[in-house]
């Protein structure tokens, strides 16, 4: 159990409007079915209607339209979801880490190490590593030689950081995730394959979050390039030279070939593939599964996928597509 707060202190501390009792004691975030009385939740999708009015939470977060619907104490906000993530941010705070470096960590005495660092158990810190204030290194990581680390970001469990990678601040990576492995680069040679060499770096900016197991290419001669605020969900696989721009966010499974540019506030839902070499504009929504093959270039959403249907009918169905002029 978190954190107890008054829902009075709640609005001091998060704004919004408390229709209500402002001594109710909340200590918990939970959904509309689960909720009970010292419990907050909140209700932004008309189908939950049913749940809203029958909740046993103490105060549920919504807009003003949907007021009259709840009978019990509220708070009204324009964006309901983003006040319960604060909400449950301020009930369930980070576990603060003793600030110390273990005995097992290996450190090249050429690394700079700034102020207030945790590194974990069986950390590898190469040569000319620059870790800046407030950085967390957990357990088993490996920062290769030459990569710098901006104040307060976190690298969790068992991750790989490349060299020569750059990380801004406030970052999160989540664990086994890989910064700045080799990019996909060959060149045919009669029969064989030749590898390309991948010279360039990947570069995060700040407040980025990248899921487990995910994996980042470093470019082949310019650089990966993810711009502040991005958000990267589990299993997502950035190619080499690709570039994602501000505030853009890939669910997981998401595939993106090389040298793609990605660009503003754009949401890529799960297991949707992006060729190589295209272009995104800013504010683009791709459906989930879906395989973008040519640049989009106005702002809208996306959709490139076919309902599944029995195997034997659905080759009909695509035999009746090639047909249509």
């Amino acid at each position: 159990m978190g954190h107890s707060i008054s829902s009075g202190d709640i609005v001091k501390k998060l704004g919004g409007e408390l229709m209500g009792d402002s001594n109710i004691t909340i200590n918990s975030v939970a959904s509309l079915e689960s909720a009970n009385q010292n419990a907050i939740s909140f209700f932004n999708n008309p189908r939950y209607l049913g749940l809203l009015k029958n909740t046993k939470a103490g105060i549920v977060i919504l807009n003003k339209e949907d007021l009259v619907s709840r009978s019990g104490a509220a708070i009204v906000t324009l964006n309901p979801y983003s006040y319960f993530a604060k909400i449950s941010h301020l009930l369930n705070p980070d576990k603060s880490l003793k600030k110390e470096i273990h005995k097992s960590a290996i450190i090249h005495p050429n690394s700079k190490l700034g102020k207030d660092l945790y590194i974990g158990p069986n950390v590898v810190i190469e040569d000319n590593v620059t870790l800046l204030d407030g950085v967390i290194i957990h357990a088993g990581s490996i920062i290769e030689a030459n990569c710098l680390i901006g104040t307060l970001s976190i690298i969790h469990s068992n991750v790989v950081i490349k060299e020569n990678t750059v990380i801004g601040k406030n970052c999160i990576l989540y664990s086994g995730c890989i910064i700045g492995s080799e990019g996909f680069g060959y060149a045919r040679d009669d029969d064989k394959w030749i590898p390309i060499p991948q010279i360039g770096r990947v570069l995060i900016g700040d407040n980025v979050d990248i899921g487990s197991n995910s994996t980042i290419d470093r470019g082949a001669l310019d650089d990966t390039i993810i711009h502040d605020g991005v958000k990267i969900d589990n299993q997502v696989q950035v190619g080499h030279n690709c570039i994602i721009g501000e505030n853009t966010i890939i669910a997981g499974c998401v595939g993106i070939a090389g040298s793609a540019k990605i660009g503003k506030k754009c949401m890529i839902g799960g297991a949707a593939m992006i060729l190589g070499h295209l272009s995104i504009v800013d504010d683009v929504t791709i459906s989930p599964g879906s395989m973008i093959t040519r640049s989009i270039s106005s702002a809208g959403t996306y959709t490139a996928i076919m309902p599944f249907q029995e195997h034997n009918v659905w080759l009909k169905t695509a035999a009746r597509i090639k047909k249509l002029k």
